[in-house]
């Protein structure tokens, strides 16, 4: 495991399509996920520690944000030949055990994850309702130790703020995580 920290966002960048199958067995796009007040595309693995410890917060995060009209979607970057805990099969059982409320898709060329400036798991970009990045930063205070009773929801705040105004958020703090795992 590399620790990797995400480089600061181009806000203004539009979100790059994408056409990926889903642990559901549908082919998603970019515009089947998102929503009338935004996106959040979220690349993410199974076997990292730091998305082990954020998960569970992430998906409350994600239906809250649902609520608000801003779509979500999980997507997996990694090379499973190299790390089996991230394929598909198990895929299937990270999202159904954490019960998702939005789709897992599998980027298994990683032109998807290259296309967005992914760099690590988790690595989050948050879109307005015109798809230009407003939110890159990470999904809370805690990192990967357990949350406390002051673990600021920092990807929940800002996206609130983008549903409800569409401005960019002030104060982002870069997410941190494993590295991803790029094909030879």
């Amino acid at each position: 495991m590399v620790r990797t920290a995400t480089p600061p966002g181009e806000i203004g960048h539009r979100a790059p399509d994408f056409s990926l199958k889903g642990t559901d067995g549908k082919t998603w796009t970019r515009d089947d996920v998102r929503g009338d007040n935004g996106l959040v595309v979220a690349f993410i693995c199974n076997h990292c520690p730091y998305v082990k410890a954020v998960i569970d917060r992430f998906v409350e995060d994600a239906a809250a944000l649902q609520a608000k009209g801003v779509g979500v979607v999980a997507i997996m970057p990694n090379d499973w030949n190299v790390y089996p805990d991230d394929a598909p099969d198990r895929m299937v059982a990270f999202a159904s055990g954490h019960r998702f409320t939005f789709p897992y898709l599998i980027d298994e060329t990683q032109d998807v994850a290259r296309a967005y400036g992914a760099v690590c798991t988790p690595d989050v970009f948050g879109y307005g309702r015109d798809l230009t990045l407003k939110y890159r930063g990470r999904i809370d205070s805690s990192g990967r130790e357990p949350s406390g009773p002051d673990t600021r929801r920092e990807l929940r705040e800002a996206m609130s703020e983008v549903a409800r105004d569409d401005t960019v958020p002030a104060g982002q703090q870069a997410s941190i995580g494993c590295s991803i795992k790029w094909r030879s």
